[in-house]
C-alpha cells in the first residue's frame, strides 16, 4: 500500500477494499424503514422490464469467457458510480426501504431522486439532489469552489473533498477509487488473456493502465485504432451529465457490446461523407473550420450489460465515443448503435406514442428505419461543429460549464436532423423518404422529453420542441395531434442549428443560459399532452434484468 493511500485511509477518505467507500461529508441520516412519497407512487411503472439478451452462438467458447469477465468488471463501475451519485451508503439506503417496488425504482435511479422527473426526491426524508451529486462537499458553495485554488480543480477525473484544514482538494480517481479500480484493472488484464483480436488485447490492457495512472487518453486511441473486434467494452469515467454544478466531473460507466457484422457494414459508408456536411454547416465559416477526424466510425452492436452511469434512470441506445476533444480531431469518433435496446425502445414506447399524438395520416411515417437513421445521425453530429472557442482560447466544453452537456445533445439532435435530409436528398441514404425521418424526429421529442429537465437530453428536447413551435415546424388540432410541416422543420432545423454552432463557438455561456430560461421548460398544454401518455401507461423507458445468467453464461 503507497503513502497517499494510507493517508487516506487513516484520515477516513477511503476504507479497505471490503467497503472501497470513500467518505462524505456529513453522511445522510437514514431512518431504519422508509417510505415511498405519496406522489411518487404512480411513478413507480415507468420502465418497461426487459431481459437483456443477445445470440452468442457465433463467439467462441474463449469469447463467451471473456464477456463473463467483461461483466464482472463492469459490475465494479456500478458500485462506483453509486459512490459518485449518491452521497450516503447505498446499502444502509437500500436495505431501510420497505416497498420492494420502490427499493427497485431506487436501484434504477441510483439513489432517492427520481431522475425522469427533475431529480425529485420519490422516498420520504430526503431533500433535492445536490447538483454536484457526491463529487463535491455537500456543504460547498459555487462561490467557494470558484475562490479555492488548488491542483486538478477543473478535472475529468477527480472527485473533491475536504483536507484536514477543511480545504478543498481534488483527489485523482485512481488514489480514492483504489482498491475497486485495482480489481477493475485485474478483471480486464484477465480478460485480455481471453481476447482472439489483438487490437482488443492491447485496448484492455491499456484501459487496465489508465485505472492505476489516471490516464485515460492512450487507450482511447488505442480503442479507435482497433477495428476488427467481435467483442467490445466501453469502460471507466466517461460522460460528465452526473455533475450538474460545473459538468467538469466524468461518472464511471459500462457497456459490454457484441458487435452486429451485418447492420455494421451497411453503416460503415456513411463516416465518409463527414467533412463534406462539415462545409456544409448552415452557419459562418469560423465555426465550421474544424475538420472532423478522418477516423470516424459507425458500427451497430447488441448491448449485453449496462452498468453506472449508462444504467442510470434513461437508458442509452446510442453512443458516439471518445469525448476527449484531442482524441476526436486526431482520430474521429465512433459511433455505436445499441440496437436491441433501440427496437425495444421503438416497439414498447415509440409506437404507442404515435398512436396518441401524432396525426393519424401521418402515424406511418413513424417508422424503425428512420428512428435508427435519427438516433444514429444524432451520435454522428456530434463530431460535426466545433470543439474549441472561436478567436479566443479554451474548449466550448470548459466555457459553458454546467449548460455544455445539454446544448451538446441539442447539437446533436438538431443537426443529425440535418445530415439525414442532405444524404437523403443526396441519394446516400435510400431508406424511406423525408417525412419518414421529419415525423419520427417529432415523436422522438415527445420520447425524450419525458426524461425531465434534470436530464441533459430532456433540456435539449425542451428547447428543440419550444423553438420548432414558435417556427410554425408542427401544428396540434383539437383533438391533441401533431402534424409536421414540411418547409417550416427544415427552416426550423436551419435557423436553430446557426444559433446553437454560434453560442458554442462564442463560449457565450449568459445566452446559453438565457435560451434555457427562455425556452426549456414544458409549458401547460404540452404537459397536459404528456399526461395523456402517462394515462394510456405507455412506458417511460426501459429497465434491465441483465448479466451472466440472463445470456446463459456461467
Amino acid at each position: 500500500m503507497n503513502a497517499k493511500l494510507s493517508q487516506l485511509i487513516a484520515a477516513g477518505l477511503l476504507v479497505t477494499i471490503s467497503g472501497c467507500q470513500p467518505a462524505v461529508d456529513p453522511q445522510p441520516t437514514i431512518a431504519p424503514h422508509i417510505e415511498l412519497r405519496a406522489e411518487a407512487q404512480q411513478r413507480l411503472g415507468i420502465y418497461h422490464p426487459m431481459a437483456l439478451t443477445a445470440d452468442l452462438s457465433h463467439l467462441s467458447d474463449r469469447q463467451r469467457h471473456m464477456i463473463e469477465l467483461l461483466i464482472e468488471a463492469a459490475e465494479i463501475m456500478d458500485e462506483l458510480f453509486w459512490l459518485q451519485a449518491y452521497p450516503g451508503d447505498k446499502d444502509q439506503l437500500l436495505a431501510a426501504i420497505v416497498d420492494p417496488a420502490a427499493r427497485k425504482f431506487a436501484e434504477i435511479n441510483y439513489g432517492p431522486w427520481d431522475r425522469l422527473n427533475g431529480n425529485q426526491p420519490f422516498l420520504q426524508g430526503f431533500e433535492a439532489k445536490p447538483a454536484g451529486a457526491n463529487y463535491y462537499p455537500t456543504d460547498m458553495s459555487k462561490a467557494e469552489f470558484e475562490q479555492a485554488e488548488f491542483a486538478n480543480k477543473i478535472d475529468l477525473y477527480s472527485m473533491v473533498r475536504r483536507n484536514a484544514d477543511g480545504q478543498l482538494e481534488a483527489i485523482p480517481y485512481h488514489i480514492i477509487f483504489a482498491p475497486l479500480l485495482t480489481r477493475a484493472a485485474e478483471l480486464l488484464r484477465e480478460a485480455a488473456e481471453y481476447a482472439e483480436d489483438p487490437d482488443f488485447k492491447q485496448y484492455l490492457l491499456m484501459r487496465a493502465e489508465a485505472f492505476s495512472n489516471n490516464d485515460y487518453q492512450p487507450s482511447d486511441m488505442a480503442w479507435m485504432e482497433m477495428t476488427n473486434n467481435k467483442v467490445d467494452v466501453v469502460i471507466g469515467p466517461i460522460e460528465t451529465y452526473e455533475d450538474q454544478l460545473y459538468g467538469y466531473r466524468a461518472g464511471f460507466e459500462a457497456y459490454v457490446l457484441v458487435k452486429d457484422l451485418v447492420w455494421s457494414e451497411k453503416l460503415a459508408h456513411y463516416a465518409h461523407y463527414l467533412p463534406a456536411l462539415q462545409q456544409g454547416l448552415p452557419v459562418a465559416e469560423a465555426y465550421k473550420a474544424e475538420v472532423p477526424g478522418a477516423g470516424a466510425q459507425l458500427n451497430a452492436y447488441d448491448v449485453v450489460y449496462y452498468a453506472g452511469h449508462s444504467n442510470a434512470g434513461s437508458k442509452t441506445i446510442a453512443i458516439n465515443l471518445p469525448n476527449d476533444e484531442q482524441v476526436q480531431l486526431e482520430k474521429g469518433t465512433r459511433r455505436l448503435q445499441l440496437k436491441n435496446a433501440m427496437r425495444a425502445k421503438f416497439d414498447a414506447i415509440m409506437l404507442p406514442i404515435a398512436a396518441e399524438l401524432i396525426v393519424p395520416e401521418q402515424r406511418q411515417h413513424v417508422t424503425f428505419d428512420a428512428f435508427f437513421a435519427n438516433t444514429m445521425f444524432h451520435e454522428v453530429a456530434h463530431g460535426l461543429g466545433i470543439k474549441n472557442l472561436v478567436g479566443q482560447q479554451g474548449t466550448v466544453r470548459e466555457a459553458l460549464k454546467e449548460t455544455a452537456s445539454a446544448l451538446e445533445e441539442g447539437k446533436a439532435d438538431i443537426l443529425g436532423l440535418y445530415m439525414v435530409t442532405q444524404l437523403l436528398e443526396q441519394g446516400v441514404i435510400t431508406e424511406g423518404q423525408l417525412d419518414d425521418y421529419y415525423t419520427t424526429f417529432l415523436a422522438g421529442i415527445f420520447r425524450s422529453v419525458r426524461f425531465g429537465a434534470s436530464s441533459a437530453h430532456g433540456k435539449a428536447n425542451m428547447i428543440r420542441f419550444n423553438y420548432f413551435a414558435a417556427a410554425g415546424a408542427f401544428s396540434r388540432n383539437e383533438q391533441g395531434q401533431y402534424a409536421v410541416d414540411m418547409v417550416n422543420m427544415r427552416n426550423a432545423m436551419n435557423s436553430l442549428s446557426e444559433k446553437i454552432l454560434t453560442l458554442q463557438g462564442n463560449g457565450d455561456y449568459a445566452g446559453v443560459v438565457a435560451l434555457f430560461d427562455q425556452l426549456g421548460s414544458i409549458d401547460a398544454q404540452l404537459q397536459a399532452d404528456l399526461d395523456r401518455l402517462a394515462a394510456a401507461n405507455i412506458p417511460v423507458d426501459i429497465t434491465f434484468s441483465q448479466g451472466k445468467q440472463v445470456l446463459g453464461l456461467r
